[in-house]
């Protein structure tokens, strides 16, 4: 069974940095993709960045030069790296994991994505 833990949020000053993570067990498949979505109220769920079991990475257009995913196979771990945080970033961060995809030009559709973490909060001011 997939569970993906994540943790990491909470508020930060404008300009700060956090470091969010995304634990993942009961996952071992060869095509694969994980992925950091944000969500605000009266929004749809947004793309953040993904990556998959090639090391291939995407960001979205708002993010790119400031965050950065990465992952620790050893540890099941992906990690999304914040940097010059804007309070326009303030939401809800959910990890999203999917099989059978790689990252390409549609990794931000939720669909491709079968199982999410609760959600972290993120909160910029």
């Amino acid at each position: 069974h997939v569970q993906l833990v994540e943790s990491g949020g909470g508020s930060v000053q404008v300009g700060g940095s956090l470091k969010l993570s995304c634990v993942i067990a009961g996952f071992t498949y060869d095509t694969w993709a994980m992925a950091r979505f944000r969500q605000i109220p009266g929004k749809e769920r947004e793309g953040v960045a993904a990556i998959d079991n090639d090391g291939t990475t995407a960001y979205g257009d708002s993010v790119k030069g400031r965050f950065n995913i990465s992952r620790d196979a050893a540890k099941d771990t992906v990690y999304l790296q914040m940097t010059s945080l804007m309070p326009e970033d303030t939401a809800m961060y959910y990890c999203a994991a999917s099989t059978g995809y790689n990252v390409g030009g549609h990794w931000f559709r939720t669909s491709r994505y079968a199982y999410w973490g609760k959600g972290t909060q993120v909160t910029v001011s």
